[in-house]
């Protein structure tokens, strides 16, 4: 069973308080994890950024979930500008995000499965949404 992971940062300001949050699913759409946590003072870029972070290093710490992988985990982001520079179409020209994506690429290659990362819309990825905002709630 592959798995599907939606993932979500954002933050209030741009710059200001932000979050991270991914929630995995299997194919069915039953959750079989979940996370969020606040990053501090952020832009909405690098909340992405730190939310796809998190679900690797996350994936990388629990390897009965991982084993539940297999071969692919398809992780679904409603930024087309993470998706677009973690594919290569689109240049990195921010230091900080460039740092991120070599944090991404570093995690990705630890990992036994195959990562595909596309863009979807906000209606998909409200669980993720919610759970970002729902963190960064907490600290206003």
């Amino acid at each position: 069973m592959n798995l599907i992971a939606h993932i979500d940062g954002g933050s209030r300001g741009n710059p200001g308080p932000s979050a991270a949050a991914f929630v995995i699913t299997d194919k069915a759409g039953n959750i079989m994890a979940e996370q969020s946590r606040f990053l501090g003072e952020g832009t909405n870029n690098e909340a992405e950024y730190h939310a796809l972070i998190e679900l690797l290093s996350w994936l990388g710490e629990h390897k009965e979930l991982r084993k539940t992988a297999r071969d692919a985990v398809y992780v679904r982001c409603d930024s087309q500008l993470i998706v677009c520079q973690v594919t290569g179409q689109w240049k990195v020209k921010e230091p900080r995000l460039k740092e991120l994506l070599t944090q991404v690429h570093e995690l990705k290659k630890r990992q036994p499965f195959r990562l595909y990362i596309r863009h979807v819309t906000r209606e998909k990825n409200k669980e993720a949404d919610r759970l970002v905002k729902k963190e960064i709630d907490k600290y206003r």
